[in-house]
């Protein structure tokens, strides 16, 4: 893809310059002095701060009230919420990365929310001690972590056979010990290269010939060189997370598609957040500047194109193991559409792929700043959504037999506490820079005046 190099060499040192010399007729828009996020962000903070506040009070009532199965329902939505945030985080860091080794001016607008995304990367990990605390409530793996528990849950009838055996088969990769060494070693990779992309983002705008081509072709196969490797490794470190954490929930499943959907799903969440931030931030300087309807619209035709892969991701899962017809696989499926569990599969559909994909073909609605807000805003809770169809179906109360009771209103509060406190260090990531790269050959571009369409 190209990078605009060769339109700015006549305005090496104001990106600014470049764009007049091209425009002479109408002038480029010019940037406020101040870049940095205005004071609404602040009051997104508190606002987050108060909704984690109060869906951790809620999720403790819920904790207690409900009884040891309103815990359990607790500790499952806790990795629900673990899991949306995860995706943020790392999605962002991968879509950072796409970005960089694809080049497009789409990216000069939404890269600071991926790196505030991929800045949260350490908090993660930290939220992710109350789920191998309590990983016996969760996963097989965690209860009977040794071939002789395993042995004497098949004797206390708390196991199958099948279970036994995929249990002794995987523990190499899932055991309490081995499961906590992966996620470090991934969150290692996901802090490192956050940190080190974050800190070469704000030295591109410091560097002395800043506005040369020298200086943009320094930094581009700089941040090339990283991110191409990187976007591998962190596909095969978003795999090991999605066997680990989810897959695992039922020990006996699997799919060879998993983390491909997974990764496609979190491209789905983080665009959604990214445009939503930045169509809200777009109310006031320098974004209000800064974001065109042309980059608008580019970023809604990038929307729906991780829509329609992860509807053919989705189905391909669904075609592979309906046509294998595998007593193995199948039960995942007959648990999520048996015992009213229809309804929410139906839903899931409308809700994830149906109506985001709908909208986002038309050309007027992708221009519009209200419609994509809530739009975005939708897909944010469909990607939820489609995680508690993923996860809830997993456990013996719950397969094939949907029932709503105190403990599964945790689905709505704990998320929101865990998003809550994710959203808060978002912003805090998001305040802490300028909103705007300078130091990039797009920055001209997007300050052109903006032509009909």
């Amino acid at each position: 893809m190209a990078h605009g190099h060769e339109h700015y060499e006549a305005g090496a040192g104001d990106p600014g310059a470049a764009a007049h010399a091209l425009h002479a007729d109408h002038g480029p828009r010019v940037l406020p002095a101040d870049l940095s996020a205005p004071p609404a962000v602040a009051a997104w903070k508190t606002r987050a701060l108060i909704a984690a506040a109060g869906g951790l009070i809620v999720s403790a009532i819920i904790g207690v009230i409900g009884g040891p199965l309103g815990f359990d329902h607790v500790v499952r939505a806790y990795l629900l919420g673990w899991m949306l945030c995860f995706g943020f985080a790392g999605g962002g860091l991968c879509l950072l990365m796409l970005q960089y080794v694809s080049g497009g001016k789409w990216g000069l607008v939404l890269r600071r929310p991926l790196e505030a995304m991929a800045n949260t990367s350490w908090l993660l990990l930290v939220l992710f001690i109350p789920i191998i605390a309590f990983g016996k409530r969760l996963y097989l793996w965690a209860a009977f972590p040794t071939a002789e528990a395993v042995e004497e849950g098949v004797k206390q009838h708390l196991l199958t056979e099948s279970q036994a055996h995929s249990l002794n088969w995987k523990r190499l990769m899932l055991s309490p010990v081995h499961v906590s060494i992966e996620i470090v070693l991934v969150f290692a990779f996901m802090i490192g290269v956050g940190f080190i992309l974050s800190n070469w983002s704000l030295a591109r705008d410091k560097d002395p010939n800043a506005g040369s081509l020298a200086s943009f072709e320094y930094w581009r196969i700089k941040s090339e060189n990283l991110s191409g490797i990187g976007v591998l490794i962190y596909v095969i470190l978003l795999t090991v997370v999605a066997i680990d954490l989810v897959m695992s929930l039922d020990i006996t499943w699997y799919s060879t598609m998993y983390g491909f959907i997974f990764l496609v799903g979190q491209g789905y969440g983080v665009l959604a957040l990214g445009v939503h931030t930045i169509i809200r931030l777009s109310k006031y300087e320098p974004l209000k500047t800064a974001l065109r309807k042309t980059e608008q619209y580019d970023l809604g035709k990038f929307m729906l194109g991780f829509v329609m892969l992860n509807i053919y991701l989705s189905f391909a899962q669904f075609l592979i193991i309906w046509s294998a017809n595998s007593p193995e696989e199948i039960p995942w499926y007959l648990n999520r559409i048996h015992g009213g569990w229809w309804v929410i599969c139906s839903l899931d559909f409308i809700f994830h792929w149906v109506i985001p994909f709908c909208l986002l073909l038309s050309r007027s609605f992708k221009y519009d700043s209200r419609k994509m807000l809530a739009l975005t805003g939708w897909m944010i809770f469909a990607r939820a959504f489609d995680l508690f169809w993923m996860i809830e179906p997993n456990f013996n109360d719950a397969k094939g037999n949907l029932h709503f009771s105190v403990g599964i209103l945790a689905y709505i509060f704990v998320p929101i506490f865990v998003g809550g406190v994710w959203l808060y260090f978002y912003f805090t990531n998001l305040a802490s820079r300028p909103l705007i790269v300078l130091n990039d050959p797009h920055t001209a571009e997007v300050l052109e005046p903006e032509h009909a369409h």
